[in-house]
This record gives structure tokens, sequence and C-alpha cells, in this order.
């Protein structure tokens, strides 16, 4: 089984920077693309950035240029620096993990979740 816990999500002003963590526990080793998803109220939840094991990284269009997905060398904890953030960035952020061959957009790929955290861009 794999447990994943997201932190550092808060409120944080147009154009500021948050740096969310996600901690992997459990059996990893099954785990070949680590993700982070969003989710807004109202919306469907979607693929923010994605790192495979290899070390390949994919992002949305939307976050390209501010946001930087990156883990640990034991690859036990897996990050996302969000910088420049904008108001339309405001969603819950999710952690997500999978044994897949390769980064899938649809969030029905990814058997391993966390609790999510709130990530809130307003001045």
């Amino acid at each position: 089984q794999v447990q994943l816990v997201e932190s550092g999500g808060g409120l944080v002003q147009p154009g500021g920077s948050l740096r969310l963590s996600c901690a992997a526990s459990g059996t990893i080793v099954r785990i070949n693309v680590m993700g982070w998803y969003r989710q807004a109220p109202g919306k469907e939840r979607e693929l923010v950035a994605a790192l495979t094991k290899g070390g390949n990284t994919n992002y949305a269009d939307f976050v390209k240029g501010r946001f930087t997905i990156s883990t640990d060398n034991a690859r036990l904890t897996v990050y996302l620096q969000m910088n420049s953030l904008k108001p339309e960035d405001t969603a819950v952020y999710y952690c997500a993990g999978g044994p897949l061959s390769r980064v899938r957009n649809s969030p029905d790929f990814y058997g391993y979740w966390g609790q999510g955290t709130q990530v809130t861009v307003s001045s």
C-alpha cells in the first residue's frame, strides 16, 4: 500500500509563491509516475504537472514557466514550486501516483491519492 500526504497550501497574494510537498510512504517502488492535480469548485480535476521515475516532466500549458515539479533523491517527497500565482490557480491541490508506463492526463489512471491541500490566491 502507498500513502501520500500533502502539505504547504495556504493563502497567498497574486504574484506570490508557494511550495507544496507530497510525502510518500509504503510500497513506493510501485509508483512510476507522480503528479499534481488540482480541482476548483465546480470544475473537473485537472493535471498540473507530472514526473516520471526516469526524471521526465510534464506540465499543463496554464502553468508552464511558473510551476516546477521535483523530487528528492530518495523519491520520498515530491514538490510543486508555484511562482507568479494567479487568482485562477485557486483550487485544492492533490498529489497522485501510479504504476504507469507514461504520464496520463486522466486522474482515472492514478491509483494513489493524497487528501488534498487548499491553495487560495487572493488579495
